[in-house]
């Protein structure tokens, strides 16, 4: 009888983050990326991490059983993330001193994508055109992040097509190229070409088999681990190049 491999959500998860660090680690060895094989090969891998981490904003927002203690978890992930990564990356904390894009990290994105989802779910004892006005400001507050508010428009349309993953992979496809296309003529081009690697999560997310698994500590791991990680990051940062940046 064949064995058919199949991962749950811890897996994955363990898979983002493998992948985030290698992305962040060739940050380090080869900053402001540069056209090398071996940096753009490891940078592609990187790409697994965001889709994962939109796919699992989804579920999570759909399971939780307390959607204000949910988002509640991720803006405190979001403000301690900020300072890890602008330390790991050597930006200023204070944003826009060093230009309107990277100025904080992806938690502040997907903060915002719950914070959305939640707004759209819910009645707000205020006008409509109100409602949609807070939420497109809302939205647009993301665009200095990492992923910008690309994040959270593709997690608010894969969380509309839950349930369907073809359909969630277009929806997530069609914002990766739009923040490809930016990247290419405002950022760094060589940026905009390895987000490519976004194709790997297809097959990846393909082997979900819907279950959590049993180690209940993955879901403070991937918490804990992304600011650690970083702080790690911009510690060999400075030892290696002082207090230079590492980004573009």
């Amino acid at each position: 009888m064949k064995l058919q491999l199949r991962l749950n959500a811890n897996h994955l998860k363990l898979i983002a983050i493998i992948a985030m660090t290698i992305d962040h680690v060739c940050d380090l060895i080869y900053p402001g990326f540069p056209t090398e094989p071996g940096a753009m090969a490891l940078h592609i891998v990187g790409r697994l991490t965001a889709p994962i981490m939109w796919f699992f904003v989804c579920e999570g927002y759909y399971y939780t059983h307390n959607v204000k203690r949910y988002m509640l978890r991720m803006g405190i992930f979001a403000v301690i993330s900020h300072f890890a990564y602008c330390f790991a990356f050597g930006i200023n904390p204070i944003p826009f001193r060093t230009g309107i894009f990277n100025q904080t990290s992806v938690m502040y994105p997907l903060f915002i994508a719950v914070l959305v989802l939640w707004m759209q779910d819910n009645d707000l004892r205020v006008k409509n055109w109100v409602k949609n006005i807070l939420i497109f400001v809302l939205i647009w507050s993301a665009f200095p992040a990492d992923w910008s508010c690309i994040a959270v428009l593709a997690i608010l349309e894969m969380y509309k097509k839950r349930g369907n993953l073809n359909a969630q992979m277009r929806e997530m496809l069609l914002y990766v190229a739009i923040y490809a296309v930016v990247s290419f003529f405002f950022v760094n081009k060589v940026y905009a070409l390895v987000q490519i690697g976004v194709l790997l999560v297809y097959p990846v997310l393909k082997l979900y088999n819907g279950e959590k698994g049993k180690a209940k500590w993955m879901k403070w791991f991937f918490y804990l681990y992304y600011p650690i990680h970083l702080i790690f990051i911009g510690v060999l940062r400075i030892c290696i190049y002082g207090d230079a940046g590492l980004l573009f």
